[in-house]
């Protein structure tokens, strides 16, 4: 392939795909590559959430204008996006006021919300035990994707929508330079090479092969979630995001738009949960199994190997303990669990550098992938090729 692309997307996860995506739509020819056969990083180990409510400042924008674009693409072809909404349930006093805090912040934006009274909540969530739920906030526009589908019906829909979109897999870049007044991408030791007018490196903490220094230095932390998924239970009526009393302690809406975040008590039932970052999460798929999670450990990049592959026995009891404590199905009956790796900042919300006014580099969005990658995606590319 000799052919001269507007843009080379060098990674195939969410936040490349959407960079392809906006430069598809403003009329650029688009190379996107993918280094193994399918996407296997962050993009489809994660629970498929799409949650602007746990957003704060231009972040909450971006999943907002994420929303309409999800929806928009769902209505030309299934991307397995679901409209079901997301609920945060509080379970004692203090998350309480903290739902009450972010409803009365979001209804001055004008961001759709819904107090759900503990009778509603066990009506609308039968599953969730009485003796947990106090009162719940619900967001109804919020929308849910099914993470080991979407991101391959997204590059279908998007190979057959646009004629000037070529995607390739099983393609590791090995080489990227700027090269007269363009860039020049190489792939299998340079001996298969591609030349662009920008390039747009989205492939996580895998930066580290093109640009070691420069991502020794980056600052990235690297977080690694372990997930559960039960068997199939059909029985069980779970719909939409279901969030719990610990992510209202965690999610960065609550932290930055609620004034009692700082001085509400830790209960000493979540003090070992929050020193390994669990907060509780349910989300029932399409195939009718259940995922459960997640927890959080952090390394430096220079030290990420340490986090390991193996799963923490540990850490899968006491996120099952506390999934056993607020809903009434059993939640040992899994049928997998796994890990997640996803690479983040810990002042940052993302990392971005421009090596030029050609080759760009945005990576390290952490968790806020799913939600925030469409809407960020569209102002970045205006931004490259501005």
């Amino acid at each position: 392939m000799n052919k001269h692309f507007d843009l080379i997307v060098i990674g195939g996860g969410i936040l490349g795909t959407f960079h392809a995506y906006h430069a598809l739509l403003s009329g650029k020819s688009v190379l996107q590559l993918e280094k193994d056969n399918f996407p296997v990083g962050a993009t489809v180990r994660n629970f498929g959430q799409v949650v602007p409510s746990g957003m704060e400042a231009e972040w909450f924008g971006y999943g907002v204008a994420g929303l309409d674009i999800y929806k928009s693409i769902q209505q030309e072809f299934d991307i397995s996006v679901q409209q079901n909404g997301s609920v945060y349930i509080a379970s004692d006093n203090d998350e309480q006021a903290l739902i009450h805090e972010l409803k009365a912040h979001y209804d001055t934006i004008g961001y759709e919300t819904e107090l759900l009274s503990h009778e509603t909540v066990l009506k609308k969530y039968p599953v969730i035990k009485s003796s947990y739920a106090k009162e719940a906030i619900f967001f109804p526009q919020e929308i849910s994707v099914a993470p080991d589908q979407m991101i391959h019906r997204l590059h279908e829909y998007m190979q057959t929508k646009f004629a000037q979109y070529t995607l390739k897999y099983n393609s590791p870049v090995t080489a990227c330079e700027s090269k007269g007044t363009g860039v020049k991408v190489g792939l299998k030791n340079n001996t298969t090479l591609f030349t662009a007018e920008k390039a747009i490196i989205c492939n996580g903490y895998e930066f580290k092969l093109l640009y070691p220094e420069l991502f020794s230095e980056s600052g990235i932390v690297v977080s690694k979630l372990q997930m559960m998924r039960s068997i199939p239970m059909p029985e069980v009526a779970l719909t939409g995001n279901i969030l719990t009393g610990l992510t209202t302690r965690r999610y960065e809406s609550f932290e930055h738009y609620c004034p009692s975040f700082k001085s509400i008590k830790t209960p000493e039932h979540y003090e070992e949960l929050k020193k390994w970052g669990i907060h509780i999460l349910f989300k029932k798929a399409a195939d009718n199994t259940i995922i459960i999670g997640d927890s959080h450990v952090y390394a430096d990049v220079n030290h990420f190997d340490d986090l390991g592959f193996d799963l923490s026995h540990h850490i899968n009891e006491l996120m099952l303990e506390e999934a056993a404590r607020i809903v009434d199905f059993d939640v040992r009956k899994l049928q997998s669990t796994w890990a997640g790796f996803y690479p983040q900042h810990a002042t940052k919300h993302i990392v971005t550098y421009d090596l030029d006014d050609r080759i760009h580099i945005r990576t390290a969005i952490g968790g806020k992938g799913m939600t925030a990658s469409a809407g960020y995606a569209a102002e970045s590319i205006k931004k490259i090729f501005s």
